[in-house]
């Protein structure tokens, strides 16, 4: 195997583990509406998940582990796109905010904190911060 073939399998492994998250805020109530399907597809072109994978993620994403972001930016930029997935479902409800939370354990944020940070993060979204804007008023919270 050379170098750049284990890069890209880890890199692609990270992404598989990251959408399948996503998936799991999108099936949190049973179903994925259409906002959370155009959401899905583009997330899936972003991250380089084939048809194919989208299909198996889709059928099993309680397989996939979550593998967390070693970076503070990357794990904001991913607590981002699951909170814009819980806001593009259009009911907040309990389970949904729960499952955030657990993601944001997931992701490596301080299971302290994490009812704030879930708490900040849906709000951000809410008024319609764009993923820049998230980023820093999240730092800010933190100082």
């Amino acid at each position: 195997m050379s170098t750049s073939d284990f890069f890209e399998s880890g890199f692609l492994k990270r992404n598989r583990g990251h959408f399948a998250s996503i998936v799991r805020v999108a099936m949190s109530d049973g179903v994925i509406n259409d906002d959370e399907q155009a959401f899905l597809d583009r997330l899936a072109t972003k991250l380089d998940i084939d048809a194919a994978e989208y299909k198996a993620i889709l059928k099993d994403y309680t397989s996939h582990a979550i593998n967390p972001p070693t970076s503070y930016d990357a794990r904001l930029e991913r607590l981002y796109d699951l909170a814009r997935m819980v806001r593009a479902d259009d009911i907040e409800g309990p389970n949904q905010v729960s499952l955030v939370e657990k993601l944001c354990v997931g992701l490596g944020f301080n299971h302290e904190n994490v009812k704030y940070i879930a708490d900040k993060a849906l709000s951000l979204v809410y008024y319609g911060a764009d993923e820049d804007e998230f980023i820093e008023k999240m730092k800010k919270m933190n100082q």
